[in-house]
């Protein structure tokens, strides 16, 4: 496929270009900064104008986008003032949801996230392991942005049936050189309890996004997306029972398995993820 894929110098969009590429699909990079490169266009995602001229092709000729991989942001709650980060995301996603369709674009793939479960779960999750069939509980306005953007991936599909639109609620990202420094979250389960103790490899997103963009049918659908592993080396049957222990368990938690459900994602995706923090 063409693909247009935004953010792409960001932590997870870099990892993404460089596997797509890899997989021998055509990569058409936007983000607002980014090193001069083949295929890389600089672009204001908060301006239509420059949005829909850069889906069009920014000047080149090699043809039409087949697909839109949105990953741009402020990434995460708390690092720019909450108007800001409003203002930006949706903005941003509107323009590119808005000119890929105008553009004829039918297939889209984009980041949502794991704060729209509830994040960061002072309030306790319904229940353990979380899934995607509990509405969306936001805690903050990134996350009231994703389930906002969520909500017109809905509307937009309902617009044009033939549009394919999937939001991947990916869990807290990582690169290998992250993982040394999982040992030490041993040492007080309450840090990482805000996502359930949850990650993503770099690399695994990339296969999901990919996963996605062959797999994903007319229609919009979520699907949470995280390793196949805790970062903790205690085990989950310990760590729920500190620190949620009124909390309903569904199921056989495992010894170290994810507690945000990728069963969905397996079953209609085909997603599986490979890399885990413990063969690094």
């Amino acid at each position: 496929m063409r693909i247009a894929l935004t953010g792409s110098s960001g932590k997870l969009g870099t990892v993404v270009e460089r596997e797509l590429r890899a997989a021998g699909h055509d990569i058409v990079a936007l983000d607002a900064v980014g090193r001069r490169r083949p295929g890389f266009v600089q672009v204001d995602l908060t301006d239509y104008g420059q949005v829909i001229d850069a889906l069009g092709g920014a000047g080149d000729d090699r043809g039409p986008i087949d697909a839109v991989v949105h990953l741009a942001a402020i990434p995460a709650p708390g690092l720019r003032p909450d108007v800001t980060t409003f203002h930006n995301n949706i903005t941003a996603t509107f323009n590119v949801f808005w000119a890929a369709v105008r553009s004829g674009v039918r297939r889209i793939v984009y980041a949502s996230s794991e704060t729209v479960l509830g994040l960061p779960f002072d309030v306790p999750p319904p229940y353990i392991p979380v899934d995607e069939e509990y509405p969306a509980r936001p805690e903050s306005v990134y996350s009231l942005v994703k389930h906002l953007e969520e909500q017109l991936a809905i509307e937009l599909v309902r617009w044009h049936p033939d549009l394919s639109i999937t939001a991947l609620r990916f869990s807290n990202v990582m690169v290998p050189q992250d993982y040394a420094e999982f040992p030490s979250f041993d040492a007080d389960p309450r840090s990482r309890k805000w996502n359930l103790w949850g990650y993503i490899d770099a690399r695994d997103g990339a296969q999901a996004i990919e996963r996605a963009l062959e797999a994903a049918p007319a229609g919009f659908d979520r699907f949470i997306i995280a390793a196949a592993d805790t970062v903790m080396s205690r085990p989950n049957a310990e760590l729920v029972a500190e620190v949620f222990p009124d909390v309903p368990v569904h199921g056989d938690l495992g010894e170290h398995d994810t507690l945000l459900s990728i069963g969905k994602a397996r079953r209609l995706l085909g997603y599986a993820p490979r890399h885990s923090w413990r063969d690094a």
